[in-house]
């Protein structure tokens, strides 16, 4: 622990950028592991339930540590359990199970570009809370970021079929779900602490999906799945669920909230790259005009936004 310290201080900027750049594209692979478990058969509620219980005891054996070591020592209320109760459902649960879901139908990519325009609804939310309205500059960013949409979506309408509507309706469905976990969790983490907001809410989340799986099937299900999925899902829960928390959460400790959000554009990028090699997606030059406009209008709605804030 000592050395890795040592490490970080020595060069702060370089180990930040990079644990940044290694959580955007950790989080990015999701995808990917989830439609290569798809390839064996298992369904959207399964695979996130598999999901949850191999990462809630990495994010519980870190919330205890994280306790040892006396970083979370402000007592919770029953209005903040109560919180932390509908954010695990937003965040955690509906917003993993939409995607899930979506990511049946649509390919990887099209999946990272509408999940990538969760500011523009962060934005459109603060805005309905605070009754006023968006600046032209935001409206138009947002408006260049959804006609680059608009590109990829039709492009890929053509290319896959009528199935692309109602996996694009539902992964943008977890778009909303993530863009309101934000909104109502930004106090709760920075006053209780990421990993612990993050290990109560998965703890809600693994509890809400377990409830539906058993509502759905018996649970046995689970335990029956062939080792291929539960391979993937390891890969998952550790590396694209729990180690990329980590990650961007060191990476904003070292360079800031700014730095780490201009880097996680390798994103959608990442998760192109790795669709189109791994998934054999395609990729045509309609998919590169919708991406760069995509990527120019969330950069610019947060660059500006960052920058007005500071």
């Amino acid at each position: 622990m000592s050395t890795t310290r040592a490490l970080l201080e020595r060069s702060p900027t370089a180990w930040g950028i990079g644990l940044a750049l290694a959580g955007a594209i950790c989080f990015s692979a999701k995808a990917i592991v989830v439609k290569l478990a798809y390839a064996h058969g298992v369904d959207a509620s399964t695979l996130l339930a598999m999901r949850m219980l191999l990462s809630l005891p990495l994010f519980l054996g870190a919330l205890v540590y994280t306790s040892v070591k006396g970083h979370s020592s402000e007592r919770l209320t029953l209005r903040d359990y109560g919180l932390i109760g509908v954010t695990g459902l937003l965040g955690y649960y509906l917003a993993s199970l939409f995607d899930f879901m979506g990511l049946q139908y649509i390919t990887a990519g099209l999946e990272r570009l509408i999940l990538f325009t969760y500011p523009s609804l962060v934005l459109l939310m603060g805005c309905a809370i605070r009754q006023q309205w968006p600046q032209r500059w935001q409206l138009g960013c947002m408006g260049l970021a959804y006609v680059g949409l608009m590109v990829v979506y039709g492009h890929e309408t053509v290319l896959t079929g009528a199935n692309t509507a109602l996996g694009s309706i539902l992964v943008f469905l977890s778009s909303i779900s993530y863009a309101s976990y934000l909104i109502l969790g930004e106090r709760l983490l920075k006053r209780l602490g990421t990993i612990r907001v993050t290990a109560l809410a998965t703890l809600v989340s693994a509890a809400a999906i377990l409830v539906q799986i058993n509502i759905q099937q018996p649970m046995s299900v689970i335990w029956h799945q062939p080792a291929a999925v539960w391979g993937w899902s390891v890969v998952n829960a550790v590396f694209c669920t729990f180690v990329p928390v980590f990650a961007v959460m060191t990476a904003i400790s070292l360079i800031g909230a700014p730095r780490v959000s201009q880097l996680g554009m390798v994103g959608p990028i990442a998760t192109i790259f790795l669709g189109t090699f791994i998934l054999n997606e395609p990729f045509t030059i309609w998919h590169a005009a919708g991406t760069a406009l995509v990527l120019a209008g969330v950069a610019l709605l947060t660059l500006r936004k960052h920058k007005e804030s500071a």
